[in-house]
């Protein structure tokens, strides 16, 4: 007689485990990149914050503010972890972010695009980004100027569209957040 088990199913994260200080970094660099890609990105990501149910968590933007703060490569730095609660609405805000930009991400990843538009977009999305991290990251950590300079910080900042780009659609959660707990490892 042969039992239809069910197929193995990875191993679930801890749904109280805290996101790895290089998870936060991601994360937050991800939001940034979202804000860069979107001119009122901020205003979003509260809006959507109130769609989502987290008003609670995150009703304005000075708590949006202190969650993001948990990330090493900030000016101003919070010590300690972040809340497993917070890690997983600011995932969720993110991930519904990349779902509503997901054609610009798309366009920015697209290799049918003829190279002089790419370059353009590419162009503009660098230097608003630029803006945005040395407005708001701590230009002296080494972390910040690899993202801001040479083929390093290029294929970083692509690494970071690339991976918005998957955490969009059914099972982006998911998706986002493993791959955020590995960023430890």
């Amino acid at each position: 007689m042969v039992s239809a088990a069910a197929p193995p199913q990875p191993p679930a994260t801890a749904p109280d485990a805290p996101l790895p200080r290089r998870g936060i970094e991601r994360l937050d660099l991800m939001l940034l990149c979202a804000e860069a890609l979107d001119l009122n990105g901020a205003e979003a990501t509260l809006i959507l914050s109130e769609q989502l149910g987290f008003q609670e968590l995150i009703p304005n933007r000075v708590e949006l503010w202190k969650r993001r703060c948990h990330n090493p490569l900030r000016r101003q730095v919070r010590r300690g972890t972040l809340a497993a609660t917070d890690s997983d609405a600011l995932i969720r805000i993110l991930c519904t972010q990349c779902e509503r930009l997901y054609p610009l991400l798309r366009a920015l990843l697209s290799a049918a695009e003829p190279e002089a538009i790419a370059r353009q977009r590419w162009g503009l999305f660098e230097e608003r980004l630029a803006g945005l991290v040395q407005e708001r990251m701590n230009p002296r950590r080494g972390g910040v100027q690899r993202l801001l300079e040479g083929a390093e910080g290029a294929q970083q900042r692509r690494q970071l569209i690339l991976a918005m780009a998957l955490a969009a659609g059914n099972g982006g959660v998911a998706r986002l957040k493993a791959s955020l707990m590995d960023a430890g490892a």
